[in-house]
């Protein structure tokens, strides 16, 4: 299939230097809340990349919550992206909203969160989402559906306590880009660098 035709442009906004917050996790509440406001369908989604071996990986996760210290997710421990994560904690996220023609992405170290972070959430899930966490071995080979929905079924729901290799991820910016599309592609790309625990902004080309 010849895509070369296939294109839009991009008419929506502008993001000019004199309207950059000084730090980018107070850039990203502004767009963020944006994305809200807009009815951004999950507008907290965004695309986690790993890397084992010199072979990166991405997958679609949830922003769960974040900080001036960074962005939290969650995941079981032993999962593809845990196992990765745990040989090589540098990671990178990618919000797109294609409704406001914006990107957002952040470039860090991840830590885990402390137990009592990763208790606060889990048993703040619906209970069919903590079963759900704890029956399934994420990411590894299973016969079929059928093993699973058994597994839910027959779960005895006194049982619900959050299994230790499940928890809470948190992602340490120290470079993130805001890219907002432009016209004719001059698209807006600021880039906020930490240096010596100061965050610098330079303009790259599109």
């Amino acid at each position: 299939m010849d895509l070369s035709h296939h294109r839009v442009q991009y008419l929506k906004s502008s993001f000019k230097e004199d309207s950059a917050a000084s730090n980018p996790i107070e850039q990203f509440d502004i767009w963020f809340h944006n994305a809200i406001e807009q009815n951004i369908t999950e507008s907290n989604a965004m695309v986690l990349s790993t890397c084992f071996e010199n072979k990166p990986s991405s997958r679609v996760v949830l922003l769960k919550e974040y900080t001036d210290k960074g962005f939290c997710f969650f995941s079981n421990y032993s999962s593809r992206k845990g196992k990765e994560l745990a040989s090589n904690p540098y990671a990178s996220l990618l919000f797109f909203w294609k409704e406001l023609e914006q990107q957002v992405r952040i470039e860090g170290y991840i830590e885990r969160l402390s137990e009592e972070g990763s208790d606060t959430y889990f048993y703040a899930r619906p209970k069919e989402s903590q079963i759900g966490a704890i029956i399934s071995p994420q990411s590894s080979i299973i016969p079929n559906r059928k093993f699973l929905e058994d597994k839910f079924e027959h779960f005895d729901h006194s049982q619900i306590v959050r299994p230790k290799d499940w928890g809470g991820y948190l992602l340490v910016p120290t470079v993130v880009e805001f890219w907002q599309g432009g016209e004719h592609r001059i698209h807006d790309r600021l880039l906020y660098t930490l240096e010596n625990e100061h965050w610098k902004i330079n303009r790259l080309a599109p």
